[in-house]
């Protein structure tokens, strides 16, 4: 029950009105107590005075009972009190209630020693005689100038007694109806203060559950209105830096989703706390499975765990590159200890190297390539020019079939950079596609004819298959020549005398997109193998460069960005000894 402010309020602030009240009554039932009596101390001593001196000239040592008890029983039922008379050695003369003749010596009685000492005596005390407690009040009893005796009037206190219970009963009873509606009042008080302060602790759960919007309406004046406004503004503060961190961890989530990099933090106890989709990839798991297991478990690879654990027990930051176990990817792997030191987690970046080793290899196999290409030519030419300064200016044959190869020699450098110069312009875009719907049959045919000749020189035999019904596609119709004249030349140039290529076109029946037309050249020729079949479409790139002739190795490079700034796609197949298909899907006109 003391758990509530509304008692912890009520019941103090009620016991002390309790306590109040009954003091209160107290002190002034014994103050009203003390004025009745010392009315009628004051009362009894005149009367007694008056009797005194009435008694002075009649009261002396010879004097007897017989003689005063007539008085004391007069002057008893006048005053309505009792009157006793008592000679100045004691003796009791006459007494209004009881016979003088049995009564004891009253000389040792308070009241009379008070009377013969200073004039008045007063007493409150039981009396055995009448049975009650009683006030007495004595005064000396003077004749011929010398005390002869002394009066006393006594009158019970019951009466008094009763009164102030009457009194006391009813200012008690006055106090417990004020100390009962004072504590109804603080009842009031404390419970409208505590359905207050449930309000308050009720916006505070709701608080705590998330829902900052909740406010205080219609403060009050007081200190928990004061109270109220600052919760209103705590609530106001709260609420924007809460938004503040949703908005901030949004974007933190935002960017660790979409970031190329692997990011995994792990606590103090090595278990995984966050990994986000290009560390699970890189890894292999999900990122369900991997949160809260140990990072070892993980990663399963040694060389990444080893450059954790660096980092783990140095406490400082700690990369390498890797390659994974089992052609895995080539990674850039950086530790970085959270916080003070690594016992407070450990933060691992992956960075994917591989497509960067890749294009290194592209840039470094480009390089040799074309250094081997422009070797061929310009050593052909030096040879020819020095043979030529020699000895072949006096033969004028000689001399001109010197010039025909060195003509032929540069043409093969032209033909080279041209084709360079036309693959960077491909792909800059900085050579624009003028499309048009086109016919299947203008883009084939005529690259076709061209090498008709080359391909019955070589003991070939060319198929062409080209529906009527396909639709158009949308095209470059110059540009796409180029694709096929390409194709076509690979083909011939790697079938042996006898082979076939065949031609043919056709409606794809499953487009990703929209429709496409797909045109194959496939031959019988010698076919490429598995290993290198990724890498064919790459400037430069030979198969064997024992056997791929004259050739730059541009050609695809240049057929593949073709296609792709038409929006198609083009592909190869190859089984090795028994010929290849290249393919190209290009979209179909909707016009």
């Amino acid at each position: 029950m003391f758990r509530s402010i509304r008692w912890r309020i009520a019941i103090p602030y009620l016991f002390v009105i309790l306590l109040a009240t009954a003091t209160l009554t107290l002190f002034s039932s014994n103050l009203v107590q003390q004025t009745y009596l010392a009315d009628l101390e004051a009362k009894l001593a005149a009367e007694a005075r008056l009797l005194s001196d009435a008694l002075g000239p009649l009261l002396s040592e010879s004097s007897t009972v017989q003689q005063i008890q007539p008085l004391a029983k007069r002057w008893g039922k006048l005053l309505e009190a009792r009157v006793t008379i008592i000679r100045a050695d004691g003796a009791v003369l006459g007494d209004s209630h009881e016979n003088p003749e049995f009564m004891e010596n009253h000389l040792d009685r308070p009241e009379v020693q008070q009377a013969l000492a200073r004039g008045l005596g007063v007493s409150i005390r039981y009396s055995r005689t009448m049975g009650y407690r009683m006030m007495y009040v004595a005064v000396p009893v003077r004749g011929d100038g010398r005390v002869v005796g002394i009066v006393r009037i006594a009158l019970p206190l019951t009466q008094i007694e009763t009164s102030v219970a009457r009194l006391r009963r009813s200012v008690m009873a006055a106090s417990l109806m004020t100390a009962f509606l004072a504590g109804l009042l603080a009842f009031l008080i404390a419970e409208q203060l505590a359905r207050r302060l449930r309000e308050l602790v009720s916006l505070v759960e709701r608080m705590a559950r998330g829902n900052l919007g909740v406010r205080i309406l219609r403060p009050s004046k007081d200190e928990l209105g004061q109270l109220a406004e600052a919760f209103n503004r705590m609530g106001e503060e709260l609420q924007a830096r809460m938004e503040a961190l949703a908005d901030r961890q949004k974007t933190l989530v935002t960017v660790l989703n979409y970031m190329a990099d692997g990011v995994v933090i792990t606590d103090s106890s090595e278990r995984i706390r966050l990994i986000n989709p290009a560390a699970a990839r890189i890894l292999g798991v999900s990122e369900k499975e991997a949160i809260g297991r140990r990072f070892v478990a993980v990663v399963r690879d040694h060389q990444i765990v080893e450059i954790w654990r660096r980092c783990q027990e140095k406490g400082e930051e700690q990369s390498n590159t890797v390659e994974m176990v089992g052609h895995g990817p080539f990674l850039r792997v950086i530790a970085t200890p959270l916080g003070a030191g690594a016992r407070d987690g450990c933060l691992t970046l992956l960075q994917d190297l591989t497509q960067i080793r890749r294009l290194e290899t592209v840039r470094r196999d480009f390089i040799s390539n074309i250094s081997h290409e422009l070797r061929t030519p310009m050593a052909a030419l030096k040879a020819l020019v020095e043979t030529l300064r020699e000895s072949a200016m006096e033969d004028p044959k000689t001399a001109r079939r010197f010039l025909d190869r060195m003509e032929t020699e540069v043409e093969s450098l032209t033909r080279l950079v041209e084709e360079l110069l036309e693959l960077s312009r491909i792909e800059a875009g900085h050579a624009p596609m003028r499309l048009a719907p086109a016919t299947l049959a203008e883009i084939v045919l005529p690259p076709l004819e061209r090498l008709r000749l080359q391909a019955e020189r070589a003991g070939l035999t060319l198929t062409v298959d080209l529906p009527s019904d396909l639709p158009p596609v949308l095209a470059d119709v110059e540009q796409m020549q180029k694709v096929v004249a390409n194709l076509l030349h690979n083909a011939i140039k790697f079938t042996p005398a006898g082979g076939r290529i065949t031609i043919r076109a056709y409606a794809a029946k499953e487009a990703p997109q929209q429709p496409e037309v797909i045109v194959e050249v496939a031959d019988t020729g010698i076919g490429i193998p598995a290993e290198h079949l990724p890498r064919i479409f790459e400037r430069f790139y030979k198969v064997d460069r024992a056997r791929s002739g004259s050739g730059t190795g541009l050609g695809l490079a240049i057929a593949k960005h073709i296609v792709q700034a038409h929006g198609g796609r083009i592909w190869a197949e190859s089984v090795e000894g028994q010929g290849s298909t290249f393919y190209f899907a290009l979209p179909a006109s909707s016009f």
